[in-house]
C-alpha cells in the first residue's frame, strides 16, 4: 500500500465513529434518490469508498437494490457491517478494483475520490466504465478547485486531491460516459462538484 493510502486508512480507522458523530447523514438523499430512480429494481450498485455504510448504502438497501461497499478503512467497515447488515463490505483500495467487466448496474463515489490523488482519476474513471454492465449509471462528487496536500481532519493528518470541474468532467467524458447532470450543488453548508453519467 502506498503512502497516500496509508494516511487515508489510518486517518479514518483513527477518527470513524466521531466523524460519523458530526456528519450531516441526509444532506444529499436527493442525490441518491435520483441516482436510485435510474437503476432497475433489481440492481446491483457498487459503493466506492463506503465509510460507515449510511447513507448511500443503507438508502438504496432500503429501496430493494443489492449494494456491495468498498473501504480503505477496516473500521469503517465495520461500523459498515453493523449498520447494513444486507449488505456486502469488503477492504478494498479504488485504485485496485477486483472486480470483472460488467459486473455493475450503478457505481457511486461520494466524499471519496478527492482521496486519491488525482493523476489516478482518470483511470479510475476508466475501471468504472469497465466494470459497470451496458447502460449503467454512475454518480460521483468531487471538491470545487484544483488543489492537492495534507491537512489536520479531525485531528489528524488527511490527504485530498481535486482537479476543476473542468478537467473532472472531460476525464469522465473521455473514460466514454455520456452525461446525464454535472453541476456544483452546496449541501450540508459545503460545495461539491457532481456528476451523473451513464455507461453507452
Amino acid at each position: 500500500m502506498n503512502e497516500i493510502s496509508k494516511i487515508v486508512e489510518q486517518g479514518y480507522n483513527r477518527i470513524a465513529e466521531d466523524y460519523y458523530s458530526h456528519r450531516n447523514l441526509n444532506k444529499f438523499n436527493n442525490e441518491l434518490a435520483e441516482f436510485a430512480s435510474l437503476l432497475s429494481i433489481d440492481a446491483h450498485v457498487l459503493d466506492v469508498g463506503c465509510g460507515a455504510g449510511i447513507p448511500t448504502a443503507k438508502f438504496l438497501t432500503e429501496r430493494g437494490i443489492k449494494v456491495t461497499g468498498i473501504d480503505l478503512s477496516e473500521k469503517m467497515l465495520s461500523l459498515a457491517r453493523k449498520n447494513v447488515p444486507s449488505a456486502e463490505f469488503i477492504k478494498m483500495d479504488m485504485n485496485k478494483l477486483e472486480f470483472n467487466e460488467s459486473t455493475f448496474d450503478g457505481i457511486v463515489s461520494v466524499y471519496s475520490l478527492f482521496h486519491v490523488p488525482k493523476e489516478k482519476h482518470s483511470e479510475i474513471f476508466k475501471k468504472f466504465y469497465k466494470i459497470l454492465k451496458p447502460g449503467g449509471n454512475l454518480l460521483i462528487n468531487t471538491g470545487v478547485s484544483e488543489s492537492e496536500g495534507t491537512s489536520n481532519f479531525f485531528g489528524v493528518p488527511m490527504f485530498w486531491s481535486n482537479f476543476s470541474p473542468k478537467t473532472t468532467l472531460n476525464l469522465v467524458k473521455e473514460a466514454g460516459f455520456s452525461i446525464i447532470f454535472e453541476g456544483v450543488l452546496e449541501r450540508g453548508g459545503e460545495l461539491q462538484y457532481w456528476i451523473y453519467g451513464k455507461k453507452n
